[in-house]
């Protein structure tokens, strides 16, 4: 039986795309976290952002986008794009006409969603502004989640880096709408500019579905309002959607009601939650959201043909390659969150003491990373199954084991905020376990048939060894590494060296993962030549 082909060219297109997002993000945090500083200005913003942006990585990043990619790809392996396309006018036709609901809802209730959840710790005149930038900000739900309908087209269609790069056109119409908003309210970008920045956001929103447009009408596709409740495959889609929400909200729940305790927690807590939060999405965006775009079209055709020897093989190699990637970039965040928070962060209004309670929240994230990126690639492969009980059970699981930990982490421990970030990384762990036993039950073990045992032996001593060499980085460093330049100089040399070493050490056990990545590699370099 021949084996499918690799994951690995395509994921690596897909997080150069991503890469370039992510980046952009953190230049729209750090330009936002210059301007105001960690405190009662930013703290707002952040909270206000929290359920437009929960609602954007579940529909984005996870049921909607989930839910339609499957469907959508058997529906065009089976029945061809004109159906296909059918699907997708319904699937826009019914998302607009709920989104719109939702978000009236969202912006008449903004008052009780702000006071009785999200920004509970607040004093009335920081939730009063919380409310105010909730209102301008939940519309950005309609137009990225509608997006994310065109993303799960696109990726059906083969194509992949241009809706990973959508994103990328939200951050700097942001960045750039933002600033020239905030200087309208405020020249001197003062508090009241930040009404500037939610209006930029909420444009961003709106371009990043705007530039996915073109590339669907050049597969053939033609936009059209098509009203149809009731059509098998649109309720099909849904039935998926709705336990997929549950399925996937864990760690962005778990985030919320932790974002929630932090506004207890004093000024500046919130943001400092937030850029960790930021840090450590970077490489789950870029390994973990990547993969699993990647394998969901090529499951949910392996599930149609009924081929599931290559449904196997294609779980296993993105469970494999989301390991290889994200062990050393959590390793590699821990040991260096310190110059890392600084250098980015600490600009403008934003302090040392800022950097250092920000870095330590990092390193607690970052104990969690390689579940996160995992769960990515997990989850979506029970809805391409017909299974998508099961993913939410353990959810639902997730989220009440989030709530006891970070009481205990609190109350017994006394850990303050950092309790926070350890407690959804303890549950992300907890998740990913679950869902692999959970897929081992139905497809058998998935060693079976794969060199995964051998992989995650290797795994384990290239990360021990790995760890090491940053621990005595780390540790011979911090007494001289003080200041913006010499910490600069640091993580130049650092990160690149340390990179470095890390895949020669892979090439040299022979990792599958290496070999691939430097065969793309090669191709890219021949092609360019």
């Amino acid at each position: 039986m021949s084996r499918p082909p690799s994951n690995i060219a395509t994921a690596t297109r897909v997080m150069a795309a991503i890469m370039g997002s992510r980046v952009l993000g953190l230049v729209r945090d750090v330009t936002l976290n210059a301007v105001f500083g960690a405190g009662h200005v930013l703290d707002a913003f952040w909270t206000a952002f929290r359920i437009p942006n929960l609602l954007r990585d579940l529909l984005a990043e996870g049921a909607l986008s989930v839910s339609f990619t499957t469907t959508f790809s058997k529906k065009l392996e089976k029945d061809g794009p004109q159906e296909a396309f059918a699907l997708m006018n319904r699937m826009l036709t019914s998302m607009s006409v709920v989104l719109i609901i939702i978000c009236a809802l969202g912006v008449a209730f903004s008052d009780q969603i702000v006071i009785y959840t999200i920004g509970r710790g607040f004093d009335p005149e920081k939730q009063q502004l919380t409310i105010e930038l909730t209102r301008i900000l939940f519309p950005f739900i309609i137009f990225v989640s509608l997006a994310a309908v065109y993303m799960g087209l696109l990726n059906s269609l083969g194509s992949f880096a241009l809706p990973a790069s959508a994103s990328t056109v939200f951050n700097i119409t942001s960045i750039l709408f933002g600033l020239g908003f905030g200087y309208l309210y405020d020249p001197h970008l003062g508090p009241l500019s930040i009404y500037g920045f939610a209006w930029g956001t909420v444009l961003g929103g709106a371009m990043q579905l705007i530039i996915q447009m073109p590339k669907a009408a050049g597969f053939g596709y033609k936009m059209k309002p098509l009203f149809d409740w009731k059509h098998p495959d649109l309720i099909k889609v849904y039935q998926l959607a709705l336990p997929a929400i549950a399925g996937v909200a864990a760690v962005q729940v778990n985030v919320v009601v932790n974002a929630t305790w932090a506004s207890y927690m004093g000024e500046g807590a919130v943001t400092y939650f937030n850029n960790a939060f930021r840090l450590m999405q970077l490489p789950i965006g870029l390994f973990g959201v990547a993969i699993g775009m990647v394998v969901l079209p090529s499951v949910s055709r392996s599930v149609a043909q009924e081929n599931m020897y290559h449904f196997r093989i294609r779980v296993v190699e993105g469970i494999k390659l989301a390991l290889f990637l994200t062990v050393p970039a959590s390793i590699g965040l821990f040991f260096l969150s310190g110059p890392l928070v600084s250098v980015i962060y600490q600009h403008g209004k934003f302090t040392e003491a800022d950097a250092l309670a920000t870095s330590q929240l990092l390193q607690a994230f970052t104990l969690g990373l390689a579940g996160y990126a995992c769960i990515k690639v997990m989850a979506p492969t029970f809805y391409a199954l017909d299974m998508p009980r099961v993913p939410v059970m353990i959810s639902i699981r997730a989220i009440g084991l989030n709530l006891v930990f970070t009481f205990i982490l609190i109350k017994v421990f006394g850990l303050g905020l950092v309790a926070l970030p350890l407690s959804v990384s303890l549950v992300a762990l907890l998740n990913l376990f679950q869902l692999a036993f959970a897929l081992s039950k139905k497809l058998g073990s998935l060693t079976t048939g794969t060199d995964f045992v051998s992989f995650f032996v290797k795994m384990i001593l290239l990360a021990l060894a790995f760890a090491l060499l940053l621990a005595c980085f780390h540790w011979g460093a911090e007494r001289w590494v003080t200041g913006f330049v010499p910490r600069l100089i640091y993580l130049a040399l650092s990160v690149p060296a340390a990179a470095a070493l890390y895949l020669w050490a892979a090439h040299w056990m022979d990792f599958d993962e290496m070999t691939h990545l430097l065969e793309t590699l090669k191709k890219k370099s021949s092609r360019m030549a």
